[in-house]
């Protein structure tokens, strides 16, 4: 067993900063773990022109502690508006890498999301593919007669083939995928296809009877929702195949504890405070550390054709306790498995 566990510093392919006085806490604690972040544009109003984009990427950087390295990486929020111009601002800008597809309806601030991505988005596609910019998607679809543990199986179907049947040449990656299918589509994908997949440390750590062991647990719900045992094992065979085309992206998405300790409680996992630890959990727990530097470091720098990162991080084998909460500018937000103890511990 490696002790210390010394990665090359990571990247974070996926992350809710949130905005207002709350970013401060979001974005030091995922700087104090990573180099760079792909910054989700699920704000309100949503972040949709590169303007916007980096206006927000302004406020990240302000709100970080002074001599902070970190790099925030953007991307605009798709919707049936977005223009083939937008497109090419896009690739014009090295700080905004792309489009995030929300399905209207799909997660938090989704409202102004796609609702026909083939007949609504076309020339936006269109131009997506031929200048390189790629497709961040939320692979869920939201008709209502789906069942919730059914829906990113059918946006395989649904979406995702029609997608990349019509734009073969478009970069796409599936995010937080969290199913079997998902781990076998991008898996089995042409070699000569761009597409990847991120992967979330809950949905490599736990399946959905952790959202109702001993009653029911809001701090385990996200979306997509946690699966079944047999989609929570295909995910980590994924994760430490040394497969390229599957990297991390922790979805942090913190809600205020009150908010998810709610009668609709909200949809999100904050794991900005202990990512690393919990990755490098689950991968000892598969016999797999060895490959976690690649998964953590290589695999999403190269997809996004960006350098890799050249530092290093320090994970020492000792047991700690994650706290039961965490204060984020006087906003009480709850850390994923809050009170258990993992067995890493970042310098």
């Amino acid at each position: 067993m490696q002790n210390p566990l010394i990665l090359t510093t990571p990247d974070d392919a996926h992350v809710h900063l949130r905005e207002g006085a709350i970013l401060a806490g979001t974005a030091a604690a995922t700087a104090r773990q990573f180099a760079r972040a792909i910054i989700m544009p699920n704000l309100k109003p949503p972040v949709t022109t590169v303007a916007a984009a980096l206006a927000y990427r302004a406020n990240i950087l302000a709100a970080l502690p002074v001599g902070t390295a970190f790099e925030p990486l953007m991307v605009l929020y798709l919707t049936e508006a977005t223009t083939a111009d937008e497109v090419q601002r896009v690739a014009d800008a090295p700080q905004v890498l792309g489009f995030k597809l929300y399905p209207a309806g799909a997660t938090t601030n989704s409202d102004a999301g796609v609702r026909d991505l083939l007949a609504n988005c076309g020339p936006a596609l269109a131009a997506m593919q031929r200048l390189g910019v790629p497709l961040l998607v939320h692979g869920e679809v939201t008709d209502p007669t789906v069942d919730l543990f059914d829906r990113e199986a059918v946006f395989i179907d649904r979406v995702m083939l029609p997608l990349r049947a019509a734009y073969p040449a478009l970069k796409v990656v599936f995010e937080h995928i969290t199913t079997l299918q998902a781990a076998q589509y991008v898996t089995n994908a042409p070699a000569h296809e761009p597409i990847a997949a991120s992967i979330t440390p809950q949905h490599l750590l736990y399946n959905r009877n952790a959202i109702f062991t001993g009653g029911l647990r809001p701090h385990y719900y996200c979306l997509p929702v946690l699966k079944r045992e047999t989609h929570r094992v295909a995910l980590m065979q994924a994760a430490t195949s040394g497969n390229p085309r599957f990297f991390l992206g922790t979805d942090t998405a913190p809600h205020a504890k009150a908010l998810k300790e709610h009668a609709c409680g909200c949809a999100g996992c904050y794991t900005g405070l202990h990512a690393l630890e919990l990755y490098a959990t689950a991968f000892e727990q598969a016999g797999a550390l060895d490959k976690l530097n690649a998964f953590a470091a290589h695999h999403a720098a190269d997809f996004y054709g960006l350098p890799r990162n050249t530092g290093t991080v320090t994970l020492h084998k000792t047991e700690w306790h994650i706290p039961a909460t965490v204060d984020l500018a006087g906003t009480p937000v709850v850390p994923l498995a809050a009170g258990d103890a993992l067995s890493w511990k970042m310098v």
